[in-house]
């Protein structure tokens, strides 16, 4: 099988609008979570979130472009070209026909949804506007990539609640891997922060009205985010020909699923994802210096994490630092983990351990180095990107220095 690297990474989320930027601020600590900024927001019991500020699309896009372009998709876009632009691919010829790309997202066009139901339902209005279908599928920002990068190979997206991103990345890796693509645009996207997308989430009683503090004793929920984050997945020796530059490389993959329940996750389930992504990667549990948490901040995900680390990892468990870059920019949910795997090159390359903010009072069941309100310095070879999503799906990745 082929060696399989990273040789671009480009973000927009609430703490950078560029991998530079989300680096510097989650070695500082800096949080992106605040009062949202969103029509009918005084109607919402949740009013926080970790929203993109300052984020000009119509700088961006031509107007025609802006008609059929999501929000999500958007980010994706923005994503996308610091990514490819830090590979310095060019998609032309044999390489664009067998290149392509994954992406993942759990609600897709959820505010051209919102806009248009907005439209008909409090408007009155009998017409919505004939590009609404294909700007809010949840295909549409990998079909924009291709569209605007030449990517003519497999390009598709994968959508599982909060491992979508995982699972997509997971589905790149396994293309060049196997031979199939000698390079995959992958990663992740979510716009859910309009009206509708919160009111739906405070359904489930799991969201914060003040802060995401993981692993602390005193959390009390989940915080919403938005934003992506896109990579560029290369066959190594392809790399290493045209003398790119390699951020990390992706060595192991596993997914599980809990098969028990549709809300509460499974330390089974979570265990044998993570035992899985070590043994795919030929990974000894003692090389792991770091794993980027799921760490929502709820008390069912942070014990349930917890215990499943203790349980694939044994005694090294108490060596492991394991931090929640959620606590910064929120919860993407589909695109959680394609922010959060920056982290891990962020350990990886620059042996920076993003920290865990937030964190007030320590909690028995999470009795693991949660690497608590600053940034460490610490040398790492090998990191792992925890994503479990509602529906019991379990997707870990594992990453190597190069």
């Amino acid at each position: 099988m082929k060696r399989v690297v990273i040789t671009g990474a480009g973000t927009i989320n609430a703490i950078g609008h560029s991998v530079s930027e989300t680096f510097a601020s989650m070695r500082e600590g800096r949080c992106g979570i605040g009062q949202l900024e969103i029509q009918d927001v005084e109607r919402l019991s949740i009013q926080i979130g970790g929203q993109v500020k300052g984020f000009e699309a119509e700088g961006e896009f031509n107007r025609q472009q802006m008609a059929l372009y999501d929000r999500f998709t958007q980010f994706t876009l923005f994503a996308a070209r610091e990514a490819i632009q830090q590979s310095g691919l060019e998609f032309i010829g044999e390489l664009a026909a067998r290149s392509g790309v994954v992406l993942g997202t759990a609600g897709g066009g959820v505010s051209t949804w919102d806009e248009n139901y907005r439209a008909v339902y409090e408007a009155g209005k009998n017409r919505v506007h004939p590009f609404v279908v294909p700007k809010l599928m949840n295909n549409a920002a990998a079909s924009h990539v291709s569209i605007e990068y030449n990517l003519k190979g497999p390009s598709f997206t994968v959508s599982t609640a909060c491992a979508s991103s995982n699972h997509a990345m997971a589905q790149a890796f396994q293309m060049v891997r196997l031979g199939m693509a000698p390079a995959m645009v992958t990663g992740g996207s979510e716009s859910m922060l309009c009206f509708g997308g919160v009111k739906a989430w405070e359904g489930l009683r799991v969201m914060s009205k003040d802060a995401c503090r993981p692993f602390s004793m005193n959390r009390n929920g989940m915080v919403q985010g938005e934003g992506a984050g896109v990579f560029v997945f290369e066959e190594m020796e392809h790399a290493k020909k045209r003398g790119a530059e390699i951020l990390a490389e992706v060595v192991g993959f596993a997914m599980t699923s809990d098969a028990s329940d549709i809300v509460m996750p499974s330390k089974q389930g979570a265990a044998r994802a993570i035992a899985g992504a070590m043994k795919d990667g030929g990974i000894n549990p003692e090389e792991v210096g770091y794993i980027n948490a799921h760490g929502t901040g709820t008390a069912a995900n942070d014990k349930t994490e917890c215990a499943a680390v203790a349980d694939a990892f044994g005694q090294h468990a108490d060596n492991l630092m394991i931090s929640s870059t959620k606590s910064m920019h929120g919860h993407l949910i589909g695109g959680t983990g394609a922010v959060e795997l920056l982290a891990c090159i962020m350990a990886l390359r620059d042996g920076v351990i993003a920290p865990t903010i937030g964190y007030e009072e320590p909690d028995p069941e999470c009795a693991l180095d949660v690497v608590p309100n600053e940034a460490r310095e610490a040398k790492v070879n090998v990191a792992l990107s925890n994503a479990f999503a509602f529906g019991g799906l379990n997707a870990v990745l594992a990453l190597r220095k190069v």
